[in-house]
């Protein structure tokens, strides 16, 4: 073999493109709040595809070459999307609006499984009573809810995070 380490290279290669993809396709939802069985998927996750990465090196320059080819891999990605917007679509999240003006985007709702429930009592906790006195409310792309209130008096924008398979949310 020309390079002994390339096989680990190709490996975590192959590994970090599988799991960004797995995370998009699970969306941003399941991002906003770890519990348990999430942090409990994660150690999970993180132990099967170290082999997938390392191989049959379990050597300590093994490991740090999967590292290395992780670390700069997603820095190439993040530089590579800033630099190229159809890249950066593709790949990163985005913000989504589920609220403007006081009407609701029911196919972004429906689509990113927010419920009216979750909605109603974002809109309590910042004090309003109606979700037509929201101006704006958006899903972030830590899968938090923001809300801008439409009514002067409730200038401040406050920022919410979803408790993961709850109804309520958490203020930030």
């Amino acid at each position: 073999m020309v390079f002994p380490y390339l096989d680990i290279i190709i490996r975590s290669v192959a590994v970090y493109f599988f799991m960004t993809i797995a995370l998009r396709i699970f969306g941003k939802k399941e991002l906003s709040q770890l519990n348990t069985a999430d942090i409990i998927l994660i150690l999970l996750i993180s132990n099967s595809v170290q082999n997938a990465m390392v191989g049959p090196d379990t050597s300590l320059i093994g490991g740090l070459i999967a590292a290395l080819v992780l670390f700069s891999i997603n820095f190439a990605i993040k530089r590579l999307a800033k630099r190229f917007k159809t890249l950066g679509d593709l790949i990163l999240d985005k913000p989504e609006v589920l609220i403007h003006d006081g009407i609701l985007d029911f196919k972004a709702l429906s689509r990113l499984d927010v419920s009216h429930e979750e909605l109603k009592e974002a809109a309590r906790e910042h004090g309003l009573e109606h979700l037509t006195d929201i101006k704006l409310a958006m899903l972030e792309i830590d899968g938090s809810i923001s809300i801008i209130s439409a009514d002067k008096k409730h200038l401040k924008q406050t920022h919410y995070k979803r408790k993961h398979n709850r109804k309520n949310l958490q203020k930030v």
